[in-house]
């Protein structure tokens, strides 16, 4: 696989389930206790109404769904709602196709954008090399545990 042979499209309703699966996947490589990745069963399924709400695209290699992302249009910037590589293709590429997809999308929705992400720690370092600055953390209690992510911002 090379970077030059992914695709990306527009996500329809039929990913869906899929999306979803590689939303799980690509948590699971983190190696997140079995009872954490039950609580954000909710928080990685990915619904079909998000296609009406969200910018969704989609990496494909052939007819094989690699990883997308989701942004959420929020006031005064984007979100960077999910972004999600199967391990199998994480340091192929996927993830700099699909993070530069976004940026050009945004770009041509608003030059101006923002984009916010409320990273996971171990996603941090990517979100770095591709140009975001850390403005800050983001503290989370849930379900008794206390997490602090980093927060990103890229500004287009």
């Amino acid at each position: 696989m090379t970077e030059e042979s992914l695709h990306i499209r527009a996500a329809v309703r039929a990913d869906v389930d899929r999306l979803t699966e590689i939303a799980r996947q690509a948590k699971r490589h983190w190696d997140y206790p079995d009872e954490w990745m039950t609580l954000w069963k909710d928080a990685l399924t990915v619904k079909p109404e998000a296609l009406d709400e969200h910018l969704i695209f989609v990496c494909e290699n052939g007819a094989d769904l690699l990883g997308f992302y989701s942004i959420k249009p929020t006031i005064g910037y984007f979100d960077l709602d999910h972004f999600w590589v199967l391990p199998l293709a994480m340091g192929m590429g996927t993830g700099r196709k699909l993070f530069l997809h976004a940026l050009q999308m945004l770009a041509r929705a608003d030059p101006g954008a923002i984009l916010r992400i409320e990273s996971d720690p171990n996603a941090e370092g990517f979100y770095l090399r591709m140009g975001a600055a850390r403005i800050g953390t983001v503290r989370t209690e849930w379900q008794g545990v206390t997490r602090s992510l980093p927060l990103l911002e890229y500004r287009i």
